[in-house]
């Protein structure tokens, strides 16, 4: 089992920015990928950013430029910073941890992004 913590959200105005952490802790030794998604209201929840054991990153359409997610492996940790913050972006924003056939989730950071 992976234990996963989020912090780091808050409310900000537009054009702001914000740096999301993640820690992981418990069977962190074969996790492939890590994960942010996010949830905003009377929405599905969707993949933000992704990272791979090896470095590999992928990122949503939306968010291209905008975010950068990184690792420290010292600390299992992983960060999503994100710049030019825009009201669209407020959603509640998850961390996963993906290991063969299994996926673990962090409890949720809320991130609110004022006009």
């Amino acid at each position: 089992q992976v234990q996963l913590v989020e912090s780091g959200g808050g409310l900000v105005q537009a054009g702001g920015s914000l740096r999301l952490s993640c820690a992981a802790s418990g069977s962190i030794f074969n996790i492939n990928t890590m994960g942010w998604y996010r949830q905003a209201p009377v929405s599905q929840r969707e993949l933000v950013a992704a990272i791979t054991r090896t470095g590999s990153t992928n990122y949503a359409d939306s968010v291209k430029g905008r975010f950068t997610i990184s690792r420290d492996s010292t600390k299992n940790t992983v960060y999503l910073q994100m710049n030019s913050l825009k009201p669209e972006d407020t959603a509640v924003y998850y961390c996963k941890a993906t290991r063969v056939g299994v996926s673990n989730w962090g409890q949720g950071t809320q991130v609110t992004v004022s006009s």
